[in-house]
């Protein structure tokens, strides 16, 4: 059974003159469940199994014949599918085209009333977005595990029923509600390929006898079908333009984003950053202020999460940051505003991991603090190495918490920082890049500029298989270098 959301029909159109349905005989199957048959039938009566085989479950004491069709009955049932079919194709309003084929059927087969049965909230109900006939009942809910209707749904399967009293599985709900007396019933689900979207049910045929036929089964089979791939063009189509309503937002926002990001300073500026996202937005974002007195700001984060929650968040970060780091001269202080207004208005669930930092090339020294982040790494002139492992929580999960910072003297080194999508990089082996991947690119690009040095490394990793955003920043102590 497939969900379909409800599309809610307000009144009905006005049908013209319809024309008369394809009333083609249904194939009888050998069994029917609850028929049973006087021990001698009258003629022109056949007992179950007798004839062809048919897919339509009759429900009753008797079995009624069919009545001879004539060629006019069996031209205008095609005219009515070829209508239904055009009407369905060129539809912009598919629900308005339902409501109308629908109030045609129950014309055509000459029924009393009229509904059609939607699916909803996780195939666990059924709801009546059309009803046609003098007591509506356009709105009505049911469980899918009750009535006629929902065993029609259920079981994917027409259920034709003679006289509903005698069927333990009708629902007088619908009777109630709107003071019709339903006496025979037939119904038949829509569906497309294996999904059963709903169904149609007609009520009451307005003959002597008042049972439908076999013919109204197959007909109503037919039809059917005809608005089951209706609906699924439909959504289809509603599918398509969400689809292409998020690519657009998505776009938008990896728009928003790169303009967060800073732009490239001309050499020999001592920071440098490249982002490549995993997908169209990035979780990830990096920043470079100048400040008073030539020292430099810094950061990356990683937001957790992929997807507009993760942009939105990432935006939000770094434009605090951006705001804040004007003002605060201490990145752990920095840090800790941070971690309360994003815990005050993050999505639940979601957290930034972050280091942040000031450089003064004065005195070529750091001050950093790190908040869950991917340790720094610090490359000595000499070529060691040390981290710089986080002292504190990422940002979003504990409000009030401290954010320690420390100093570090470059002396002429260089200080990395990377999201967890370079770490994480894997080889054909399916080995991840890690740490010391980081630590051996590091020491393999020494020489160059801090610019060029980013980007051969963050080449060098683009080579791997990348599992998630890409972000590296580096910090080298050009005046310590040249000393």
């Amino acid at each position: 059974m497939a969900r379909l959301r409800r599309h809610p029909l307000n009144g009905f159109g006005s049908s013209s003159d319809m024309a008369p349905e394809i009333l083609t005989e249904c194939r009888r199957s050998g069994e029917r469940a609850g028929a049973t048959l006087p021990t001698a039938p009258p003629a022109g009566v056949r007992r179950p199994g007798e004839g062809e085989p048919c897919s339509c479950r009759i429900r009753s004491e008797a079995v009624m014949a069919d009545p001879v069709l004539d060629a006019n009955h069996y031209e205008g049932a095609f005219a009515l599918l070829a209508e239904m079919t055009h009407d369905f194709a060129e539809a912009m309003d598919v629900q308005t085209t339902l409501n109308r084929a629908l109030a045609s059927i129950v014309r055509l087969v000459n029924a009393a009333a009229g509904s059609l049965w939607l699916v909803e909230n996780e195939d666990t109900e059924i709801v009546c977005v059309a009803s046609v006939g003098p007591d509506p009942i356009t709105g009505l809910r049911l469980p899918v595990t009750q009535g006629i209707i929902g065993k029609c749904v259920r079981e994917n399967e027409c259920q034709q029923v003679l006289d509903v009293s005698k069927d333990p599985d009708f629902s007088t709900k619908a009777d109630a509600e709107s003071g019709f007396k339903t006496r025979s019933l037939l119904c038949a689900p829509v569906s497309f390929s294996d999904e059963v979207m709903g169904a149609i049910e007609l009520i009451n045929k307005e003959t002597e006898d008042g049972c439908f036929v076999t013919a109204d089964a197959n007909l109503l089979q037919v039809l059917a079908s005809s608005a089951g791939l209706a609906l699924a063009n439909a959504r289809f189509a509603v599918e398509q333009v969400e689809h292409e309503r998020v690519r657009r937002e998505l776009e938008l926002a990896a728009e928003i984003q790169r303009n967060l990001l800073p732009a490239p300073r001309p050499m020999p500026f001592p920071i440098h950053g490249m982002n490549v996202p995993a997908r169209v937005v990035s979780g990830d974002f990096f920043d470079i202020l100048p400040l008073e007195d030539q020292r430099i700001a810094f950061c990356l984060g990683d937001v957790s999460g992929k997807g507009m929650n993760a942009a939105i968040l990432m935006a939000k970060t770094a434009s605090l940051f951006r705001c804040l780091a004007k003002t605060i001269d201490d990145p752990g202080k920095l840090m800790e505003r941070l971690n309360d207004e994003v815990c005050e208005t993050a999505t639940r669930g979601m957290f930034v991991t972050m280091a942040a930092g000031i450089y003064d090339p004065k005195t070529g020294s750091v001050c950093i603090a790190n908040a869950g982040h991917e340790p720094p790494l610090l490359l000595r002139r000499d070529g060691s190495t040390t981290s710089i492992p986080a002292e504190a929580p990422p940002l979003g999960i504990v409000p009030g918490v401290e954010v320690p910072a420390s100093t570090l003297a470059l002396d002429g080194g260089s200080l990395y920082l990377c999201s967890d999508g370079l770490t994480e990089a894997e080889n054909e082996a399916g080995e991840a890049l890690g740490s010391e991947g980081l630590e051996r690119l590091a020491v393999r690009f020494a020489e160059k500029p801090i610019s060029e040095r980013i980007e051969a490394i963050t080449a060098a990793v683009r080579e791997l298989e990348l599992r998630d955003d890409l972000t590296l920043l580096g910090i080298s102590d050009e005046a310590g270098r040249n000393s």
